[in-house]
């Protein structure tokens, strides 16, 4: 069974969780992880990458493999440097998104034509 950290709580119990009979595996939620740290929408904030990153601690020690979701390229990078087993970078809402603001910024002008 998998389990997904995605608070404080769950951060200061990582040990405890990994350590648990039957889990084969730690998902940290970057998201929810900095709400719950009042970072709201903050998911490359240091204080939020140092919890996902005790919590692989915690779940390596326990001989659990531990994963995260990385929206930024960078952050997932250390996030692979820091030990993670497998990782998600990116995500559907936001993959889409850049991808239309780079086509806005090519086809739509930024001042009315003639100006």
């Amino acid at each position: 069974m998998f389990v997904q950290i995605e608070t404080v709580e769950g951060v200061e119990n990582a040990e405890t969780i990994a350590g648990v009979d039957g889990i084969d595996g730690i998902f940290l939620g970057p998201s929810d992880l900095s709400a719950s740290l009042g970072l709201l929408g903050q998911q490359t904030h240091p204080d939020v990458v140092a919890a996902v990153e005790r919590s692989f601690a915690a779940g390596r020690a326990a001989g659990v493999p531990v994963g995260v979701n990385a929206f930024d390229p960078d952050v997932a990078r250390g996030y692979v440097a820091a030990g993670a087993d497998w990782i998600l970078v990116g995500a559907d809402v936001s993959l889409a998104a850049r991808g239309v603001e780079r086509l806005a910024a090519e086809f739509i002008p930024s001042s009315p034509a003639g100006a």
